[in-house]
């Protein structure tokens, strides 16, 4: 498929986040006109909709998008690793994550100390997922521990970005 995994390994989403896989289905992500590239920088305020996602794979199969910051509060103490962001299951391959079943509403990224990192990380389903039940609380969410509790099968894909706070704007 030619998607390098080292932006994985150096942003340390490998590690962080998941474990070392191999992408075999490909995932665009855009925030309005700007398309999501690995260690990209993207401002809060471009991503406080939902970004466009759409992905290939088999079109008899389903997917499970997950975004998480695994930097909240803070980069340098995450405490709250990983925050998640958004989950939606049930999407049909080569389509749209608006084909999906949103499980957790999307929360745009609001950084307050550092750059934080976004990742979003798409699993193939075994099955479809009626009858799931979203995270009791967004902090403290763990990728890996929910698409094993979902019996996940390993990631198919992975794109990530980078924020940080904006500064105020000041009113003259």
């Amino acid at each position: 498929m030619g998607v390098n995994i080292d932006p994985f390994i150096v942003g340390r989403v490998i590690g962080d986040v998941i474990d070392v896989f191999v992408p075999t289905v490909s995932m665009s992500v855009s925030y309005g006109s700007k398309h999501v590239n690995n260690g990209c920088d993207i401002k809060p305020s471009m991503a406080s909709a939902p970004p466009k996602v759409t992905i290939t794979g088999n079109a008899d199969e389903l997917y499970t998008l997950v975004m998480t910051d695994p930097d909240a509060p803070s980069p340098s103490e995450p405490t709250l690793r990983e925050w998640v962001h958004w989950i939606v299951t049930d999407i049909p391959g080569c389509s749209n994550v608006t084909r999906g079943r949103e499980m957790v509403e999307y929360v745009g990224p609001q950084p307050t100390i550092g750059i934080h990192r976004y990742i979003l990380v798409l699993f193939r389903q075994k099955a479809r997922l009626e009858g799931s039940e979203a995270p009791e609380s967004r902090a403290h969410f763990n990728t890996r521990a929910f698409a094993l509790g979902l019996d996940l099968a390993m990631p198919v894909a992975i794109v990530y970005f980078n924020a940080h706070r904006e500064p105020r704007k000041r009113n003259n």
